[in-house]
């Protein structure tokens, strides 16, 4: 992926957001990225950057992005081309002031076997539920699904499957039909709920 620092370059893509440079000048010593697709642009950053790049995105008057609009995890297992990392959590932030949507993302590599419900030390990332309240349930989300961790988040359980489910099921090494739960799944009816 092309450095954020390319964006002038004639080589690279034209990385013209405005929010590329006032990132860039206000954590001049931080590692990043920076993508345009389809007019969509997102910034890469380390994942121990994560949370001080998004309070600063949040509260700098030049981004004012106080919207968080969802909260995605991605599994690149086999991808087609080579990723930073195999798991990504990408934030979705939009500035009501410029109407003005802008993509946050970041990459985790674990460091332990992902087929089973590990908890791998290398799949942590700060919460930002404490900038944006929002952010709660969507990143339980991706806890419950991708079993990636957030430190500091005020409830995180499992918001999609009970809490005894033995796996991650959005993890591409997860097989599709699972690994029996559907042949053991207790069926409760309308009466016995």
């Amino acid at each position: 992926m092309p450095d954020a620092n390319a964006a002038n370059s004639s080589t690279g893509p034209n990385l013209d957001h405005p929010t590329f440079s006032i990132v860039k000048a206000a954590f001049a010593g931080k590692k990043f990225r920076g993508t345009e697709f389809r007019g969509q642009s997102t910034l890469i950053v380390e994942p121990s950057d994560l949370h001080e790049v998004m309070a600063f995105l949040k509260s700098d008057p030049r981004t004012s992005y106080v919207f968080l609009s969802d909260v995605a995890g991605i599994d690149y297992l086999n991808y087609p081309t080579r990723q930073i990392g195999r798991f990504a959590v990408v934030y979705n932030l939009i500035s009501f002031d410029r109407d003005d949507r802008f993509f946050v993302k970041t990459f985790l590599n674990p460091s332990q076997p992902t087929d089973g419900i590990i908890d791998d030390p290398a799949l942590y990332l700060d919460s930002v539920t404490d900038l944006w309240a929002g952010a709660e349930w969507p990143e339980r989300e991706v806890f419950d699904m991708l079993g990636i961790r957030f430190r500091n988040h005020p409830d995180l359980r499992r918001i999609l499957l009970w809490e005894d489910y033995p796996a991650h099921p959005l993890r591409k090494d997860y097989p599709l039909r699972g690994r029996g739960e559907r042949e053991t799944y207790k069926v409760v009816g309308r009466t016995s709920a």
